[in-house]
């Protein structure tokens, strides 16, 4: 309907208003009947003026449709309804009106507070599509929507004055992945640019009992279509990104779950940011993110993931969107991702216990590593063997570091030994060490298992609540963190007994415990956990290599060296080892 025609509507319609208001006769009064005659009877029929107005209120009523929707108006009236589509692992919840979610929950899942774990709900997050028509940005989610269920798969549509506008979606029998496929069909000359705007706006819920480390934890990822991963910053301050580069996904990222849209061709582009309303502890944070999905000869399709983060399942989602599940840094994450990871959820099949497998999982990696721990140990061996020697160098030539130093290489060269051989050993085995720092506070597996006295293995366990807060340990006491500590300063003490370690290199290893005793407070329980059945069972293994260890032994295959090594040349490293050494003291003594 164009502006003539409302034109004439109104007219036509002031005209039957003033011909009804002057000329229409009033009605002739009838008969008064008995109250109780006209119990029953029909209604009195509506009068000419109740009519023509009700007539011109849905006249105008049609046209601020019409100038708002075009040619959608007839789509922007009708009744609401909602949809459950449901598999095994979630349950979704749409609107007729948008044809849109509402709510998504995952049923295997529960809040911190035990009740039913919702990753979109009403009220907290939304989902607007919108179409540049000529009448201006169309919402979707104004519009209604005609239903048409099945089995797995749900068909909304609208139908507009010559075309329509079908929103599908289709759930698996089980998983964490919803496809949605849109069509717009005989619409294209009413579209000023063909692509949909999507507006995704949400408000984080607080999921997890220990709201510092979610917030840390919680942040937006993307991934560009050039191959190139980014997120938002870490932590509570705000942030935001203007992204030109076609993107392939973008994920609001919690502690151990996400939601996340993945283009199955890609987003033009996008315009992301969040923050974090420190005050509302029932909240995370705060997200949102406009994406530009192009329409492909009146279509598109994407895909939504709300699930868990867990990266046998995110690893098959899209690429890179297992970085979801922080594995660390390069140097540990081949740990995680090929060791740690397979080996976890291979124990998993055989035990129901996490703490059960956090100490079996110790024992296949310290047996795995026993070699190099044997090593160390030999290193060591030598080294103490030796110590005689290396007291008579400092006491001749204590007061000269240089000519010490020199000397020392040349004694170990002699020897045959070597100062870094009984800790290469050590620095081999510490990816796996480090790669644990990352998987247990990660692991979704562990969320809400107790075990023991701790009620959640992936948070701390307090043993006891402090009354007050005291500066980096925090206001209560991780007893498996302080058996960690104590299990850790009892190994650097029979340590150093295998060691000629002296001075502040001895003392360190008393320090470094107790640091770690304020860092690792208010980390997951199984991380702490882990790290004590580590430092035992280390313990137990070096009690066990002292058994079958002979330093007699030993001190006869150095000797044996010595012999051997006495008429035998120089090789170039040692003598251009020896000539940067002389240099070096040279120039100090110059100074």
């Amino acid at each position: 309907m164009d502006k003539n025609q409302a034109t004439g509507l109104l007219l036509f319609a002031g005209v039957l208003l003033i011909y009804s208001l002057f000329f229409v006769s009033d009605p002739e009064s009838l008969p008064q009947e008995d109250p109780m005659e006209q119990v029953g009877q029909a209604a009195p029929e509506r009068q000419p003026e109740q009519i023509v107005s009700e007539f011109v209120e849905d006249s105008l009523s049609q046209l601020k449709l019409q100038q708002r929707f075009g040619v959608f108006a007839a789509a922007a009236v009708g009744d609401e309804r909602t949809v459950v589509l449901e598999n095994e692992d979630i349950a979704v919840t749409f609107s007729s009106k948008g044809g849109e979610i509402k709510q998504v929950q995952l049923k295997e899942f529960k809040t911190w507070e035990m009740e039913p774990l919702y990753l979109i709900e009403e009220g907290f997050t939304s989902f607007s599509y919108q179409l540049p028509s000529k009448a201006g940005p169309v919402n979707l989610n104004d519009l209604y929507f005609n239903v048409d269920e099945s089995e797995g798969s749900v068909v909304f549509t609208a139908r507009t004055g010559g075309g329509s506008i079908t929103r599908s979606y289709t759930l698996s029998e089980s998983g964490f992945e919803l496809h949605h496929d849109i069509q717009v069909q005989n619409l294209t000359g009413e579209l000023t640019t063909q692509s949909i705007q999507l507006a995704w706006d949400s408000q984080l819920k607080r999921l997890e009992e220990d709201l510092e480390e979610s917030r840390r934890k919680t942040y937006m990822n993307y991934y560009t279509s050039d191959g190139s991963y980014d997120y938002l910053t870490t932590g509570n301050s705000e942030d935001e990104a203007q992204v030109a580069t076609p993107l392939q996904w973008v994920a609001f990222k919690q502690r151990f779950f996400t939601a996340g849209v993945i283009a199955d061709e890609s987003f033009t582009s996008g315009d992301l940011s969040q923050s974090t309303d420190e005050a509302n502890t029932s909240l995370e944070k705060k997200m949102s993110a406009s994406l530009s999905l192009p329409l492909q000869r009146g279509s598109a399709g994407l895909r939504y993931y709300f699930g868990p983060n867990n990266y046998n399942i995110l690893r098959k989602v899209a690429p890179e969107f297992d970085k979801n599940v922080d594995m660390g840094y390069f140097f540990v994450s081949w740990v995680n991702k090929y060791v740690i990871v397979n080996l976890f959820h291979f124990l998993e099949k055989y035990f129901a216990n996490y703490g059960v497998i956090i100490i079996l999982i110790v024992f296949i990696i310290k047996l795995f590593l026993l070699p190099l721990t044997y090593k160390s140990y030999i290193g060591m061996a030598k080294m103490r063997v030796i110590k005689p020697e290396i007291d008579e160098l400092k006491e001749k030539y204590g007061e000269d570091p240089a000519k010490m130093q020199q000397e020392q290489m040349k004694l170990f060269g002699q020897l045959g030994v070597s100062p870094i051989s009984g800790c290469l050993p050590m620095v081999l085995q510490m990816p796996f060490l480090l790669a644990m720092f990352f998987f247990f506070p990660n692991s979704i597996e562990l969320r809400q298992e107790s075990f023991l006295w701790a009620h959640d293995l992936s948070t701390y366990d307090t043993f006891i609540k402090l009354p007050f807060t005291v500066p980096f340990y925090g206001a209560h006491v991780s007893l498996f963190t302080l058996l960690m500590t104590i299990s850790q300063i009892a190994y650097t003490h029979f340590n150093n007994q295998l060691t000629t370690a002296q001075g502040p290199m001895k003392n360190i290893g008393y320090i470094m415990p107790v640091v770690f005793m304020f860092v690792l407070n208010s980390f997951p329980a199984a991380l702490s956990f882990y790290y004590f059945v580590s430092n035992m069972v280390t313990f137990g293994q070096q009690a066990l290599i002292k058994q079958f260890v002979d330093d007699d032994k030993i001190r006869e295959k150095v000797e044996e060296t010595k012999l051997k090594n006495a008429n035998k040349k120089k090789s170039k490293f040692q003598l251009k080892l020896e000539e940067a050494m002389k240099n070096a003291d040279a120039k100090k003594k110059k100074k």
